[in-house]
């Protein structure tokens, strides 16, 4: 379980000029958090844009993520879909690729029963000897899960642990403590809070430009160092705050493309920023003092 320990990037979708996938620079972005020691990534999650991308879309972003990692760190693939069946379809070819595990929200939309919920994860599970993170985010998904039936599903053999973006860091403690299976912290900005309560690590969007403040934080409570710790959760908190102002998705890609990353617009419906906005974002990076722009 060693290699779902620690951050883990949610990467971005890079989309060129005609809005395809930019393959250059999606192995950029793998390479710059290599580099600052990010364990793993998560692909074709929230902040890569799932939702907005094509079933084929999604295989061949794994693909490319894979040849660059290698076995240079994890990878967790998101497959989740609302339909069983293109959900197995992706899981299946996710053994294929050969990624560390594979990740799924429950099936949305429709007002699907506990029982038609559970049944999804098990049969994802039960379709590849692939482990399963469940991907527990409320406020995306609104379908809220109980401890206890976190605990039933994380009774499964094949799933071996949960994805947590929820700000109930008491329930985040309960299962880690309760169920003794692989919980990642996923709202950065209680990463340190995390930590402290059992999270064994982070999936966090802002790794895609800051993974070197992300990995100071895991380190510098690792090593007891928890001073340090806190000033990194700081400095990030500060950057996050800044942000949120422009919208998460299209501000990461914005500050890449300004950093000379070539990561393109986010997808429609999704608003790019204006040039008010990037000039605004700009000097707000100014004040950062991060090493992407050093």
């Amino acid at each position: 379980m060693d290699k779902f320990k620690g951050v883990f990037t949610a990467l971005i979708t890079p989309f060129d000029k005609d809005d395809n996938i930019n393959e250059d620079s999606l192995r950029r972005v793998i390479r710059y958090n290599l580099d600052d020691g990010v364990s793993g990534f998560y692909v074709c999650g929230s902040t890569g844009e799932w939702p907005l991308l094509t079933i084929d879309e999604r295989k061949r972003i794994l693909e490319i993520v894979k040849d660059e990692v290698g076995d240079k760190a994890s990878i967790i693939v998101n497959i989740g879909c609302i339909s069983t069946k293109f959900s197995i379809d992706l899981a299946r070819h996710s053994e294929e690729v050969g990624v560390s595990a594979i990740s799924s929200f429950p099936p949305i939309y429709y007002r699907f029963t506990r029982e038609e919920i559970k049944r999804y994860y098990f049969d994802i599970a039960e379709s590849t000897s692939v482990p399963l993170v469940i991907y527990y985010i409320p406020s995306f998904t609104n379908i809220e899960m109980s401890f206890d039936y976190l605990l039933e599903l994380l009774s499964h053999k094949n799933i071996i642990g949960v994805k947590f973006t929820s700000m109930d860091l008491f329930m985040l403690e309960r299962i880690k403590t309760l169920s003794g299976k692989m919980v990642f912290n996923g709202f950065d900005e209680v990463f340190l809070a995390g930590l402290s309560l059992g999270a064994d690590g982070m999936i966090g969007s802002t790794c895609n430009f800051v993974p070197d403040i992300i990995t100071s934080i895991y380190n510098s409570f690792k090593s007891g160092d928890l001073k340090s710790a806190y000033s990194y959760q700081q400095k990030l908190n500060r950057i996050i705050k800044d942000i949120l102002g422009f919208g998460v998705i299209p501000a990461i890609k914005e500050i890449l493309n300004m950093a000379g990353f070539e990561c393109g617009k986010p997808r429609k419906p999704f608003k790019a920023l204006d040039e008010d906005d990037k000039a605004k974002l700009s000097s707000l990076i100014k004040e950062w003092d991060i090493k992407l722009f050093s």
